[in-house]
């Protein structure tokens, strides 16, 4: 029921108009419409703006494409516009509390998916210098406040060495500092400002289990070397376009193309190790890489079950898990063999 006691004219009058005529009313729907949205060539320019710059190391030509795809959201739509997205443009409509949960406002929303696409890009930087055997280091990221390290270290430190130990990736970090008890005294050796410090920290227990000892930072990655990584898509948000930001730094600092000169595209979260994860809207996805004409399409593993439902026509949807899989794939591909897909055993 859309208003109690208004005619059917007025009601009819109002699925055009959005809203009832003569009043302030306006008739919208709690509902989203998510459709395919546009793709980006991430070996490309964007208005002359190359989407993926790289300093510091010799950049190799490449050509076809590796398209990053996105989802178009609506939302504030009068029942007409939600009828039409649904019936002539074949958008899904959806709960409005699917994409956008109750009590948070649309610039939380926004902030939140800006900072999820600024994190996919760092992740895929570090998974691809991984993957290239370029060096990284570890970067204390926050500092939990009464934590063990509250006083010692800060924001941006450089971690060099735990209890005399190099580190080069926060699990390393982990994995020494839970070789000790509540209670130790660990050195902690770092960079601030490209000035070296030492700190000793007497570890605290960690909250979720008192059997394990605690140091009270966040840590991320960086790149150790020369190479720097600038992204520049902008009003883009969500972490979906790490897998394939990390094949376009591979791909521009590697010999040869990694997708043979064919048109590729694809979605995935991207791990620091390299693994891809799942994403939402990817039957969208699938069909903008179609109607943009990708030949392959990458999607992760754990979204094989969705995207057998998409209109794909006559593109291949390869199933991946980690980046040497998308590679694998894209190498199959351009050579003519078999490729692990989505479709059905």
């Amino acid at each position: 029921m859309i208003a109690t006691g208004v005619p059917l004219a007025v009601i009819t009058a109002a699925l055009v108009v959005g809203g009832v005529p003569g009043t302030n009313i306006k008739l919208t729907v709690p509902y989203a419409a998510q459709g395919a949205g546009p793709t980006f060539n991430t070996l490309g320019d964007v208005q002359g703006t190359p989407v993926i710059d790289i300093e510091g190391a010799d950049v190799d030509e490449t050509s076809g494409t590796l398209d990053m795809t996105t989802v178009s959201v609506r939302t504030n739509m009068t029942l007409g516009q939600a009828l039409s997205r649904w019936l002539i443009h074949h958008d899904s409509i959806v709960p409005i509390g699917q994409i956008m949960p109750k009590d948070v406002s649309d610039e939380e929303m926004r902030q939140y998916n800006e900072q999820a696409f600024v994190a996919s890009e760092a992740a895929a930087t570090v998974a691809a210098m991984r993957h290239l055997g370029e060096p990284t280091r570890v970067v204390v990221h926050g500092v939990l406040k009464d934590a063990p390290a509250a006083d010692e270290l800060h924001p941006a430190d450089v971690l060099t060495k735990v209890a005399g130990r190099e580190v080069t990736e926060p699990q390393q970090v982990q994995k020494i500092v839970r070789e000790h008890a509540p209670g130790d005294t660990i050195e902690v050796e770092y960079l601030r400002n490209n000035e070296p410090g030492t700190a000793s920290i007497k570890l605290g227990t960690n909250p979720e289990d008192k059997a394990l000892p605690l140091l009270g930072v966040t840590m991320t990655s960086e790149p150790a070397g020369d190479i720097t990584v600038n992204y520049n898509l902008n009003d883009i948000g969500g972490p979906s376009a790490g897998m394939i930001f990390s094949l376009a730094v591979i791909d521009k600092l590697s010999p040869g193309e990694l997708n043979g000169g064919r048109k590729v595209a694809g979605t995935g979260t991207i791990a620091e190790d390299g693994s891809v994860g799942p994403i939402g809207g990817i039957a969208h996805k699938i069909e903008g890489a179609r109607d943009g004409g990708a030949e392959l399409f990458l999607a992760p593993e754990k979204n094989c079950d969705e995207a057998r439902k998409a209109d794909a026509g006559n593109m291949t949807v390869a199933s991946v898990t980690n980046i040497d899989d998308a590679i694998s794939a894209m190498e199959d591909f351009a050579a003519g063999r078999p490729v692990t897909t989505c479709a059905a055993d």
